[in-house]
């Protein structure tokens, strides 16, 4: 078992920020376009961990993550997650499948188009998720972040970018720790 980290793009924040939309970690979580060499790379069973991006004012943190369950297509994550797709809610673009019904770009997708083709394979499904959402949560998470990167990856830093960088890989120890502390703050310690 290995895990990829992440850190979403900035101003991304789950209470001062846009809605972090994907990787979308309710329910039946999944990474839909974000990140395209994490979701080549990884396998079921394996992990994927989301820091919230660069926001004004506020400590950035592990949002949460989930196990890998699967890889589809854009165009069958279309057809089996239609409340995943892309869509206008109270002016806020919500979902991570970046398709129509016919697997061309969706009209709300702003990318560029020419990393469209890119973007729209591997769309992961996983499972387990774990997410920090109570404002007790992503307090203890913000508070705790910098020191826990520091210690699972045994390098200094005062951001998780100068920690890690964009994204890294996990082993299966850095992991279970990882996962370990996630559910250490759930549970209210």
């Amino acid at each position: 078992m290995k895990s990829y980290m992440h850190i979403t793009e900035s101003g991304y924040d789950p209470e001062r920020g846009k809605p972090i939309k994907d990787p979308y970690l309710g329910d039946l979580p999944s990474l839909g376009a974000c990140m395209p060499n994490i979701r080549r790379l990884v396998v079921p069973g394996d992990h994927i961990f989301t820091i919230s991006g660069k926001t004004p004012g506020v400590h950035q943190l592990v949002v949460g993550g989930f196990e890998v369950a699967e890889r589809i297509s854009a165009l069958a994550a279309y057809r089996r997650f239609p409340e995943q797709r892309l869509q206008l809610v109270d002016g806020q673009v919500t979902g991570n499948i970046i398709v129509d019904s016919r697997g061309r770009q969706h009209p709300l997708d702003h990318h560029d188009p020419d990393t469209f083709a890119n973007r729209v394979k591997n769309y992961i499904v996983g499972c387990d998720p774990i997410a920090l959402t109570t404002r007790r949560e992503i307090q203890k998470g913000r508070n705790e972040t910098v020191y826990v990167l520091q210690q699972l990856l045994r390098k200094n830093g005062d951001s998780p970018f100068q920690i890690m960088g964009r994204w890294c890989k996990l082993d299966e120890r850095q992991t279970r720790e990882l996962i370990d502390w996630l559910l250490e703050i759930k549970s209210g310690h």
